[in-house]
């Protein structure tokens, strides 16, 4: 039992600590391999044509957000798109607000759904009604780069063979120390992931704030899956699992409002980590029985990702018993190895530091908030934890297949001021990017 409790203890406090390691490594490579090749490019290279690009704005609920979402919409620097926003049964004004907007951009066309029928089936109800081979997906708070198409689009006409293309949320509502402290972990964390699993070639998951998919790629594995929590995690295994190939553009920026209160930032891991799980019990049977082995580095690590979070439990279960009972030596866990807690420490403000420092040429003002996330990777740790030991039962007990329905986002603190807006704000696109044919 001795071996045991000491075999589990280092597990819990190595696996982050690796994890972290590998992360930075991945994301140096990514940076000095790819991205500092093109470092001083700053507007995407025009492509040899212009193919025909659909963005497709599923909403729910988003009268606080719609108008300022497609006005930006309608400043991208790319000639030939339209713009197609899905009113999935909104209780809120978000309908009649789109409806006056067709009037002001031509490029709009609005198709409203009566019942809540959840994002999956609003995004396969538009990808279905467009003509377009290309489809810029994004969340009804997002607000992509005027330069986003551009960036996006060159890995589908190099490569065939590319299906999706994501790319990279920003942080936009800093006014509270949650939100800041967000900011340093889609930098030091989901930017660093992203990186590391793109120089492996295999991604967990797109980005379901900002994507670009190829829409016969996606016809070939039949849309988005309408009973799953997490429709992006579910369509990247989808379409890799069937030979496809997602890449992740870093300069391609969405700015995007994240949850601020503990409640609704729970609400929204606890979430990710049951979409997480329910694309784990669907595709593992699928990964071996087409022979896709490269996919297993990354179905493993989210699976160790899981035990490292009930094993986590676990130690703090028998820690706390060991200073409260009186147990035989056998039971008892030791503490933490000699200076772990500054190794940790040192580890956090390392990976911060790297995450900003790469992402910084895309957000210049990450680096203030470094002190307001020093210690945000232990908090990510955490809340890891917590959501999957709640996950994990919750998904493997409720076998019955349901639509996964929309449940209105925390999108922060409301505050009309400079400070909630995109450090860079999109400017206007240039004269050749002409409003298509009007579509209402």
């Amino acid at each position: 039992m001795k071996n045991t409790a000491s075999l589990i203890s280092n597990f819990v406090f190595y696996y982050p600590l690796f994890m972290s390691y590998l992360w930075m490594t991945g994301g140096l490579l990514h940076y000095f391999l790819i991205e500092r090749r093109e470092r001083k490019k700053l507007r995407a290279d025009d492509p040899s044509e212009f193919p025909k690009v659909s963005v497709i704005v599923p909403c729910y609920n988003e009268q606080d957000n719609v108008r300022e979402v497609i006005a930006n919409l309608a400043r991208l620097h790319y000639p030939n798109y339209n713009i197609i926003a899905v009113n999935d049964g909104s209780r809120d004004a978000t309908g009649a607000i789109l409806n006056e907007l067709t009037e002001q951009y031509p490029q709009l066309l609005v198709i409203h759904q009566n019942n809540n029928e959840g994002k999956a089936i609003g995004l396969t109800t538009a990808t279905m009604l467009t003509d377009a081979e290309y489809l810029l997906c994004i969340d009804g708070d997002s607000l992509p780069d005027p330069d986003a198409i551009g960036w996006m689009l060159r890995h589908f006409l190099k490569d065939p063979g590319v299906g999706a293309v994501t790319g990279n949320p920003r942080i936009r509502n800093r006014t509270s120390l949650l939100g800041r402290m967000q900011v340093g972990e889609f930098s030091s964390i989901v930017g660093l992931i992203k990186r590391t699993q793109e120089m492996y070639g295999r991604l967990l998951t797109v980005s379901g704030v900002i994507c670009m998919f190829r829409k016969s790629a996606l016809r070939s594995v039949g849309y988005w899956s309408p009973d799953m929590l997490t429709e992006d995690i579910d369509i990247s295994w989808k379409l890799q699992v069937h030979g496809w190939r997602l890449h992740f553009e870093p300069r391609a920026l969405s700015w995007i409002l994240m949850p601020e209160t503990l409640r609704g930032l729970f609400r929204q891991r606890l979430r990710w980590a049951r979409g997480g799980i329910q694309v784990l019990r669907r595709y593992a049977a699928p990964i071996v029985a087409r022979r896709r082995p490269m996919l297993w580095p990354i179905f493993l690590e989210y699976s160790v990702s899981v035990v490292w979070a009930y094993c986590m439990l676990f130690t703090l279960a028998m820690t706390a018993a060991t200073a409260l009972f009186t147990l035989p030596d056998s039971w008892r866990f030791a503490s933490m190895p000699r200076g772990a807690g500054v190794f940790l420490f040192l580890t956090c403000c390392l990976q911060i530091l790297v995450g900003c420092a790469i992402d910084h040429r895309y957000d210049t003002r990450l680096l203030r908030y470094l002190l307001d996330t020093i210690w945000y990777p232990v908090a990510f740790w955490t809340i890891s934890m917590v959501a999957s030991v709640i996950a994990l039962p919750s998904v493997l007990l409720h076998q019955r297949r349901t639509r996964a329905r929309w449940v209105s986002p925390d999108r922060g603190i409301r505050a009309d001021t400079p400070a909630s807006a995109p450090p860079q704000p999109p400017v206007p696109a240039p004269s050749h990017a002409a409003p298509l044919e009007q579509h209402h």
